[in-house]
């Protein structure tokens, strides 16, 4: 049975990168080793960690004004390394539209004069505010560009104005739509959603605000000592990496971000529409803030939550469950999530309504 995994991550990889990691596992390009267990100072694995470097630039047209690092940590770890690089006069602003982004609101506080000037929480995070006003004198504002739990995210009619860089959190989402790197001082995503399987973070931060950091930054969150050298000051998540360079790689001969984001809005369209012309089924979130990654829905009851997600899985719809703030199901369909898996989940979901009145 053909099994699509809607999990919110790790999430699925491209059967095609899959396919070329298998080929590749044992003895890479003929050097006799595996990546697992070559030296991230050999020239194999030089040009691993090089070329997904300059692959990933070109992808999201990142300027040369721009480093970009592998580091390791999850995104989580960023909660903490932002605020020790990046809080010079002390003062940042966050905005709280999520799980993830009160932690990472909560992880500053730590470090500094940290205000949450909005939140979406009174309505159950549904939402994400708009005309949010910001100090003047703040090193940075911090938001997270889509929210995997609720299913929300930013677009152009929310995105923040400040004077200030804005730093947000893009793992659920990176790779997923056209971004204007330009617009942003700082951007940072766990791998495991949309790029890769867990171990790498991706950090790209604009080259003026690195060296500034607290003298008390720990020296492997320092991104000055990680863009010095060029992310392998210590031994870096070497096959996660490669993965990731298969996966730039594939986007690109796919066509590039654009191309992928013309897919990943008809696949969030067939959802919504099948779903908001649905009187059984029922998603919360403003549709106008609503996630193309995360799709979060509901049925009557608990009840029935359980038994969709039960016989979902015995029919080849994996790790649909919802997240346990929320309940209900959320189906997640990343990148690599085909065509094929959301309308074989639209399918079940007309079939389980049938049978379930």
């Amino acid at each position: 049975m053909k099994v699509y995994n809607f999990s919110a991550g790790p999430g699925m990889l491209p059967e095609e990168v899959k396919l070329e990691a298998q080929k590749d596992f044992v003895d890479y390009k003929g050097s006799g080793m595996s990546v697992t267990e070559m030296s991230h100072r050999s020239k194999w694995y030089d040009e691993i960690h090089m070329s997904a470097l300059n692959d990933l630039r070109t992808l999201m047209n990142i300027p040369e004004d721009y480093y970009i690092l592998f580091v390791q940590g999850g995104a989580s770890q960023q909660f903490s390394a932002v605020p020790l690089n990046l809080l010079v006069k002390g003062k940042a602003d966050y905005v709280v539209t999520g799980n993830f982004s009160g932690k990472a609101a909560k992880e500053a506080v730590k470090f500094g004069d940290i205000v949450v000037q909005a939140t979406s929480k009174d309505k159950n995070f549904t939402y994400i505010p708009e005309g949010v006003r910001f100090r003047d004198d703040i090193d940075y504002v911090h938001i997270c560009q889509n929210n995997t739990i609720f299913g929300s995210r930013y677009t152009a009619r929310t995105y923040p104005v400040a004077n200030a860089p804005i730093v947000a959190d893009m793992s659920s989402m990176i790779l997923s739509e056209e971004v204007d790197v330009t617009k942003y001082g700082l951007i940072y995503a766990g791998a495991q959603k949309n790029v890769a399987p867990a171990g790498l973070t991706i950090v790209i931060v604009r080259k003026d605000l690195v060296g500034h950091e607290r003298a008390d930054c720990p020296v492997m969150l320092s991104y000055k000592t990680q863009a010095d050298a060029d992310s392998l000051y210590n031994t870096p998540p070497c096959f996660t990496i490669y993965m990731a360079g298969l996966v730039f790689k594939y986007l690109l001969k796919l066509g590039g971000v654009k191309e992928i984001q013309k897919i990943n809005e008809y696949k969030a369209g067939l959802l919504y529409d099948f779903i908001d012309n649905s009187d059984f089924y029922h998603n919360y979130v403003n549709p106008a803030d609503r996630s193309l990654m995360n799709v979060p829905f509901v049925c009557a009851s608990d009840e029935l939550n359980a038994k969709f997600v039960k016989e979902a899985a015995e029919n080849g719809l994996v790790s649909i469950k919802g997240h346990k703030l929320v309940g209900g199901m959320r189906a997640s369909i990343y990148n690599a999530m085909p065509v094929e898996g959301v309308k074989k989940l639209i399918e079940f979901m007309k079939k389980f309504e049938t049978e379930n009145k």
